[in-house]
């Protein structure tokens, strides 16, 4: 049965093997399209189309997000998308019998956008070799603490049982190897005496919102 889902405008949605279409498609206008996975609320996701509405994106820089993509239907993320405007499409990563099978139908996706950019704002999934080798130089990730320190999950915990007195988030290019691959922007919040990890999870969040648009802003005008 058809499904039905409000945007800017009402548009008609279907779903296969884990899909869930929105109104969307190509890139038809020559623009440098951005296309944003999330799987939660999105908040950088939220930062980025925020910025690039004020300081006019598709004007200055040539640039828009074209599309925002997550695994998960719940996403919070997905639903300030709509309002914004913006297609949005969900692929259940549950409906997949493999990783491979998953990235696969997710590439497939995504090229409908024609990317010039691809984001990872809370993306929750680990990528396949394969993935990350099709978008070579165009997908970028924002993790939450001053890498090559702290890979991987619970950061600011780690940070403050290892007595930092600094922490941060990293802007970097996606390679193979788990948040590694080159840095390009960084910034930096004290660490606290009574800081617990949500506190100072909220503090970095703040300077990610700060630094991933700008980092965008930069690989745009490459």
């Amino acid at each position: 049965m058809p499904i039905f889902s409000t945007t800017v405008r009402l548009s008609l949605s279907w779903s296969r093997q884990g899909r869930v279409y929105r109104e969307g498609g190509d890139n038809r206008d020559n623009m440098k399209n951005i296309v944003i996975l999330i799987s939660g609320s999105g908040s950088n996701m939220a930062a980025i189309v925020q910025r690039g509405r004020q300081e006019d994106w598709a004007e200055r820089l040539g640039a828009k997000v074209a599309a925002v993509i997550s695994n998960k239907a719940e996403a919070k993320g997905l639903v300030f998308a709509c309002e914004e405007g913006i297609p949005t499409a969900v692929l259940d990563h549950k409906a997949y019998p493999s990783r491979e099978a998953f990235d696969a139908a997710l590439v497939q996706e995504i090229d409908r956008h024609a990317p010039a950019l691809v984001v990872l704002a809370g993306f929750m999934r680990i990528l396949t070799p394969g993935f990350v080798a099709h978008y070579a130089g165009r997908l970028i990730n924002i993790h939450p603490s001053l890498l090559p320190a702290f890979p991987g999950l619970h950061t600011h915990k780690r940070a403050i049982e290892a007595g930092c007195k600094f922490a941060g988030a990293t802007v970097h290019e996606v390679t193979a190897e788990l948040d590694h691959g080159t840095i390009l922007a960084q910034a930096v919040v004290p660490v606290l005496p009574d800081d617990t990890p949500e506190v100072l999870a909220e503090r970095v969040l703040t300077q990610e919102h700060r630094i991933y648009p700008q980092a965008v802003i930069e690989f745009l005008k490459k």
